[in-house]
């Protein structure tokens, strides 16, 4: 007789320092698994966690404990009905199109080509230290319109905010840190919102606090609570998908040189950084009745956590679903950043993600102008570095050497 491996603990050491083993457990034996140590019901396979970021039976209640405390109020991704199409409405139109490329792009540019020139002569750099970590939060701080000197405030709200998200053992240290930094957020942002109220300008807050939708604007807490989610979600995300997706190509030189011979690659790369490496490991959802999935029944109410990192290893779905392959022929790069993307790193559905045309854009011209700044690039201190983290994961550092020996070019 077989006897089955142990379920997986996924708040155990083990688990932090390498989830796919456990994946692969629950995945083969427990795919709908009921989680002691987060109280959550664990959805491992790409089917199910697929279904339940496109099935309204899913719906995002859970956020009312995991993410308003921290954010201050009512988030997009927890609306739902009238109430989501009317403030998605409100926002998106900034985050794709005419309004992204024209009034964004040059913004994105200019602060990648600001973080290179600090390390542009340097013949090593952490490019997590000097370049991930701080270029996304830059890019939305100038989009807001927001004080340049106060770019470090924002890393320092912003992670304890990612903290409060990814507090599985509910830490009461990280999660009072989040609540505190989230209202000094909050006091920041309300006399800026008055300000632009009475005199907009050509910014992104500016935007948000004067749109208007069949007779509805957004209220003071309904942009605190956006710029907090911005920013939460924009930065942590956007910086380990940059510092995973230039690990994975440093790890796999032909797939490296392929892309700096043809940038055309990048979306691609990135697209299979989401799926191989995604940094959103798992995601949270509240069914309002009972559901049947693969390995038994959900109750109504109880919280399910969609586990991304392992759907995208899901054997079921993917080939070699373990190797980083940029020509893999299941992920579609003209759809990676859209709802009928062939992953979930996004979500699904009618909360998939406002920011990914965002996202992409970002990474694709920090990817760009990396490889045009440093042509010689490897890593400094020998194998790749592994990723962490368990709620969000990726790399912590990124030394890399940007010269030859020697400083030639």
């Amino acid at each position: 007789m077989t006897t089955l491996p142990s379920p997986p603990d996924i708040l155990s050491p083990q688990f932090a320092a390498d989830p796919y083993p456990a994946y692969r457990i629950l995945r083969a034996h427990y795919p709908l698994f009921h989680d002691k140590g987060t109280d959550s019901y664990l959805l491992s396979r790409y089917e199910d966690v697929a279904r339940a970021f496109r099935d309204p039976v899913f719906t995002t209640d859970n956020y009312a404990w995991q993410l308003e405390p921290a954010h201050g109020g009512r988030t997009l991704p927890q609306m739902s009905g009238r109430e989501h199409a009317v403030r998605r409405a409100l926002v998106a139109p900034a985050f794709r199109g005419r309004e992204l490329r024209e009034r964004f792009l040059p913004v994105i540019e200019r602060n990648a080509a600001e973080l290179i020139d600090t390390f542009r002569d340097a013949e090593e750099a952490d490019l997590v230290a000097r370049f991930a970590t701080r270029f996304p939060v830059n890019v939305i701080v100038d989009m807001l319109g927001l004080d340049r000197a106060d770019h470090d405030r924002f890393h320092g709200w912003y992670a304890s905010v990612v903290g409060f998200l990814a507090n599985l053992a509910q830490d009461p240290e990280v999660a009072a840190a989040g609540r505190r930094a989230g209202a000094e957020l909050r006091a920041h942002l309300l006399p800026l919102i008055r300000a632009r109220r009475a005199a907009p300008g050509d910014d992104l807050l500016s935007t948000l606090c004067t749109a208007e939708i069949e007779g509805t604007r957004m209220s003071e807490g309904d942009i605190t609570s956006f710029v907090s989610l911005l920013l939460a979600a924009g930065g942590e995300t956007t910086d380990k998908a940059i510092a995973a997706l230039l690990r994975n190509l440093l790890a796999h030189p032909d797939q490296f040189a392929a892309v700096r011979a043809d940038r055309s690659l990048i979306p691609a790369a990135f697209a299979e950084t989401l799926r191989h490496t995604p940094p959103v490991q798992m995601i949270m959802r509240q069914p309002s009745a009972d559901v049947a999935l693969s390995g038994g029944t959900v109750p109504a109410g109880a919280t399910v956590t969609c586990l991304i990192g392992s759907a995208h290893r899901d054997e079921r779905r993917f080939s070699r679903p373990d190797d980083f392959d940029i020509f893999r022929p299941e992920l579609s790069p003209a759809t990676a950043f859209s709802a009928a993307a062939d992953h979930v790193a996004f979500s699904l559905g009618r909360h998939f993600c406002v920011g990914a045309l965002l996202a992409a854009a970002e990474v694709e011209t920090g990817v760009n102008q990396l490889l045009d700044a440093f042509p010689d690039m490897a890593f400094a201190d020998g194998p790749a570095p592994a990723d962490v983290g368990v709620f969000t994961r990726g790399p912590q550092r990124l030394r890399v050497r940007l010269r030859p020996s020697g400083g030639a070019r």
